[in-house]
């Protein structure tokens, strides 16, 4: 995994967040907000989960987030990639299953930081655990 400092993320929004409690989407979420972050959610099929803000897409959030975190299948990505490009987006994580070859090329022609192949739920806790900290510059 390339070098990821945590202390420089205030806010994140999951890609595919859902109210599917079983789906990683859901779990992604609330697992980042539970941890104190300010996050958004990334569907356009809500307009908030469980009082998270929720919006359509990456251009429709109420700003940059340091962080987009990819919980939706490959192709889904590659879309929204393009999307996060033009807003601005300078960090992303791709939970195992929502990257591609593509998608992380593009990244690297775009000049965006791309994590793959790690659980970001995972990191996070191991993170705080080794004193770390988490997200949020409060922290």
């Amino acid at each position: 995994m390339e070098n990821f400092d945590i202390s420089k993320i205030e806010s994140a929004a999951v890609v595919g967040a859902t109210r599917d409690r079983s789906k990683f989407g859901y779990k992604v979420l609330m697992d980042l907000r539970q941890g104190g972050y300010r996050v958004y959610g990334i569907n356009p099929n809500y307009r908030e989960i469980e009082g998270i803000d929720c919006f359509p897409d990456v251009q429709s959030l109420p700003e940059v987030p340091d962080l987009l975190i990819f919980v939706v299948p490959p192709e889904v990505t590659e879309k929204a990639l393009a999307e996060a490009a033009k807003a601005g987006v300078r960090r992303v994580w791709m939970q195992p299953g929502s990257e591609s070859p593509r998608a992380i090329a593009f990244c690297r022609e775009k000049g965006i930081q791309a994590i793959h192949g790690a659980c970001i739920m995972i990191y996070r806790r191991e993170a705080e655990e080794r004193g770390l900290g988490s997200f949020g510059p409060d922290r």
